[in-house]
Order: structure tokens, then sequence, then C-alpha cells
């Protein structure tokens, strides 16, 4: 089974990279800053980014049929973890609201910067997404 490209419309058009890769029923999720459909990261700090960056990695699962409970591996790259420790509560709400009580494995990872200077986050994540929803992507 050859790799798919999954790009949703509503995301950034991708140059270089796809937002995910479907192979088989498993989407691998490419990595997601707070970056809106305008090409800006979104302001106001980590919950924001946050927010942002993780919407986007659900709108590319979205994409195929994935759901939330679908995701088994989450890699948070961060610039600043004390910051984002210091959210972990607001944080934690955000994820409930978007993608419910189920947390996936997770990893988070500091780094000096990102691709965009102004991201503080970016996200990136596997899914297993059972075959009845599966939808292949349109691109």
């Amino acid at each position: 089974m050859a790799p798919m490209p999954v790009n949703p419309s509503a995301l950034p058009k991708p140059r270089g990279y796809s937002h995910g890769t479907l192979v088989g029923n498993t989407l691998h999720l490419g990595g997601q800053t707070a970056l809106t459909a305008d090409m800006k990261i979104v302001p106001g700090g980590i919950v924001e980014q946050f927010r942002q960056a993780f919407g986007n990695v659900l709108t590319t699962l979205r994409e195929v049929g994935g759901r939330p409970e679908d995701l088994v591996s989450i890699t948070i790259y961060l610039t600043d973890i004390p910051d984002y420790q210091a959210h972990g509560q607001e944080i934690g709400q955000v994820w409930r609201e978007l993608a419910g009580p189920v947390y996936p494995a997770m990893a988070g990872v500091g780094c000096t910067t990102l691709w965009q200077p102004e991201a503080m986050i970016e996200i990136l994540g596997v899914a297993v997404i059972p075959d009845d929803r599966l939808v292949a992507p349109e691109n």
C-alpha cells in the first residue's frame, strides 16, 4: 500500500511537506504549529498556541475519518518547557475540550526554536483509524 498525503483545505497549503501521510489505516500527522489558514501564528501565549496547533492536528485527523480517540502517540516540541508546565491545567482543559478525557502515549521535548520564530509549540502524532471509519484523502 502506497503512502497517501493528507492535506485538508482548511489548513495552509503545504509546500514541500504534507500535513499527514496515510499508510493503510495508520495516519502519521505532520508537525503542526499554531499557524492559522492565513499563515500567521496565533498570538496570546502557550495556551492559545496549543489550542491552534492541536486543532490543526485534529483537522488533519478528521480529514480521513479519524477521531481524537484514534490518536496513539503525540510528541510536543516546546521552546519553553517551564511556561508549558506553568499552564498545564489550562492546557489540559483545552485538550479535554477538543479531544475528551483519553490521552495517548505522549512526549514533551524542549527545543530552542521552531520553523516559525514566533511559534512556541509544535505537535505531531500518529493515529490508527478503524477501517469502518477510514475515508480516503481527496488530494
